[in-house]
């Protein structure tokens, strides 16, 4: 019986995982395209926990749906309707680059799939007990990775400054909304 019912988590949460991904990409609002972003983080993280991966799921809640996404969605709210469509009338280049990564990515996950049906991806990798643990992965972030640690933590301060940037208004806007 407690088979069954992880398989139903499973289902269930990946089902809600591929709704709230199919929902971020076509909600027109950010603010509602921002917290179907957050479901998806959360089913992801119900993803790890089947997997027996406590620490990723722990961390995906508290810093990506919870720090992150709580930035995001300060910054859409501080940038109201001008955050609805920031790339409205932008180069017809990109639309051309948007769909040339997505057949890309379709081809890559196509490719690994027949890899794993055709059996090239059964080997299993030796790993170690303490893979994975707090302890291990706190000690590669400060010694091995602690530039690339520090380096992101420099982009985060980068768009937060420039979500505030972008968010000044001039006194030309406050009188032409009036």
């Amino acid at each position: 019986m407690g088979n069954v019912l992880v398989w139903i988590i499973w289902f269930a949460a990946a089902g809600a995982c591929i709704g709230s991904g199919i929902a971020v990409v076509t909600l027109t609002n950010p603010f509602y395209s921002a917290l179907s972003l957050i479901g998806n983080l959360a089913s992801l993280a119900v993803l790890y926990l089947l997997a027996s991966a406590e620490f990723v799921a722990a961390a995906q809640v508290l810093v990506y749906a919870g720090a992150v996404m709580v930035m995001f969605l300060f910054v859409i709210a501080y940038l109201g309707g001008r955050a609805d469509a920031p790339w409205a009338g932008g180069p017809p280049w990109l639309r051309i680059a948007a769909v040339a990564a997505s057949v890309l990515l379709l081809a890559e996950v196509l490719v690994a799939l027949m890899l794993k049906a055709g059996g090239r991806l059964s080997d299993e990798a030796a790993i170690s007990d303490a893979f994975g643990s707090p302890a291990g992965i706190g000690e590669l972030f400060l010694t091995d990775h602690l530039l690339a640690f520090e380096i992101t933590s420099i982009v985060l301060l980068v768009a937060a400054v420039g979500g505030v940037v972008l968010g000044m208004r001039t006194p030309g806007e406050d009188e032409a909304e009036s």
